[in-house]
């Protein structure tokens, strides 16, 4: 938790919008967090050696794409439920 907090100082914002926030309203946000976990695993033990700020990216992303994915998944079964 303390490392996701500490990321949101470090990350592009137009306002009070984040830029991951904006390309998931935009639909794309299984895609984009899925594209950034393959980049972080990729990275790893090349970049920086082993280190450990990509591995926790990885999981950053993976919680955010886990989010996406129960958001999108109610909004199916609504969706599917009232049809």
């Amino acid at each position: 938790m303390n490392y996701v907090d500490s990321t949101y100082n470090e990350h592009y914002a137009q306002g009070n919008i984040q830029t991951t926030e904006f390309i998931i309203d935009c639909g794309d946000g299984i895609s984009f967090t899925r594209g950034n976990i393959i980049k972080y695993v990729q990275r790893y033990g090349k970049k920086a050696g082993r280190n450990r700020k990509d591995l926790l990216k990885v999981l950053h992303y993976a919680l955010i794409m886990l989010h996406v994915h129960d958001v999108e998944t109610k909004i199916e079964r609504n969706n599917n439920a009232n049809q």
